[in-house]
């Protein structure tokens, strides 16, 4: 239940930074194209919220898999050695993050002590640097669950998107539905209909 309340905070997060940036860009289209007029601050706050997105998405494509990534060579080895080089390639991204975590809390500590200002936005510029340690905080948080259920043998590692796979899926269904429909045109509207 906590786990599912989560997840659709996240998603409607993700949702919402999307829905802001898109609205703030039409609506400094609109004004600068047909009004002649526009928001000196959209710029920079589109870009912040962009970064935000994609910050917030690292954690979030850990979680449901979505990240891209060769996995070719490793697909050849036994189950318990994709495991072992599972939990390398892991180990390798935590120390990433706690690198950047590290160094981006250190610089967003600078710019709250010295006071600087966002350069069109009347915020101060630690306000919307604050997502570099929390996305990163959040991708470790992500990276170390995934860790723990490659230790328990859940999962073999990161679980990367395989689109080259979903591509053949999707293109190898098209083909049956036609070839059936070719095969028995009365059956197969039936079947096509009856298809998810």
């Amino acid at each position: 239940m906590f786990t599912r309340i989560v997840h659709h905070l996240e998603e409607g997060f993700i949702a919402l930074l999307l829905a802001l940036m898109v609205t703030i860009s039409f609506v400094q289209v609109i004004n600068r194209y047909v009004l002649g007029t526009g928001f000196t601050w959209a710029l920079e706050l589109v870009t912040y919220l962009f970064a935000w997105l994609v910050l917030f998405g690292v954690s979030y494509g850990i979680k449901t898999g979505a990240h891209i990534g060769i996995d070719v060579l490793v697909r050849q080895f036994p189950h318990k050695l994709r495991r072992a080089i599972g939990l390398i390639g892991i180990l390798a991204c935590c120390a990433y993050c706690i690198i950047m975590l590290v160094g981006s809390a250190g610089y967003v500590y600078k710019l709250y002590e010295l006071g600087i200002e966002a350069q069109d936005l009347p915020i101060p510029r630690w306000i919307p640097f604050i997502m570099l340690p929390i996305g990163l905080s959040l991708a470790l948080l992500r990276l170390l669950q995934v860790g723990w259920r490659t230790l328990l043998g859940q999962q073999e590692g990161l679980q990367l998107a395989d689109e080259a796979r979903e591509a053949i899926e999707s293109v190898e269904g098209v083909e049956v539905v036609e070839a059936v429909e070719i095969l028995h045109p009365a059956t197969g509207s039936a079947r096509q209909e009856r298809a998810p």
